[in-house]
């Protein structure tokens, strides 16, 4: 009967000594930095020393299949640390009154934006009616002058008048 292949602690290190910069590029590819996968590799040197390579029928397999998997736990060791920071972070600001996602404005806040934005709508309302389509089609709507121009069938020196004038009164309407 045939054997499976043996091999010995002597040669799986040999072999790893052998495939080191190769595992390192690997890993390399997979972590996208090179100080990573070079502490993986050392990694991998204490796990292949402590290892019983009887048994193993293909080094090079076996030595590729262990960079794998340490990367893999690595990656999962850091999505585990990731979750546990971000579920840390939480907490604690759920429990010290704070929202990083979203603060809910104060109310006099709303009320003196809403204020101002009526404001703002009147003064933009008492434009001269072209002053106005110009203002609201530049500001509002995106506009360039020339676009506006061609639009409203004027010359881009005349956007330019109107833009001034709108802007001018608007500021005045502001205080």
């Amino acid at each position: 009967m045939n054997e499976p292949p043996h091999t010995s602690p002597d040669s799986l290190v040999g072999e790893y000594l052998k495939s080191r910069d190769a595992l390192v590029r690997f890993l390399t590819a997979r972590t996208g930095s090179a100080a990573e996968a070079e502490d993986l590799v050392q990694d991998m040197f204490l796990k292949v020393q402590a290892v019983d390579a009887t048994g193993i029928g293909n080094p090079t397999a076996f030595l590729y299949r262990l960079a794998s998997n340490l990367f893999l736990d690595r990656l999962r060791s850091a999505r585990r640390r990731q979750a546990r920071d971000d579920a840390y972070a939480q907490t604690h600001t759920e429990a010290a009154g704070l929202d990083l996602v979203a603060q809910t404005p104060d109310p006099q806040q709303v009320v003196d934006s809403r204020q101002r934005l009526q404001q703002l709508i009147k003064a933009v309302e008492s434009l001269p009616p072209q002053c106005r389509r110009v203002f609201v089609l530049h500001k509002l709507d995106g506009l360039s002058y020339a676009e506006v121009a061609g639009s409203l069938g004027i010359s881009k020196s005349a956007v330019e008048k109107h833009m001034m004038t709108a802007l001018k009164r608007l500021a005045e309407h502001s205080g």
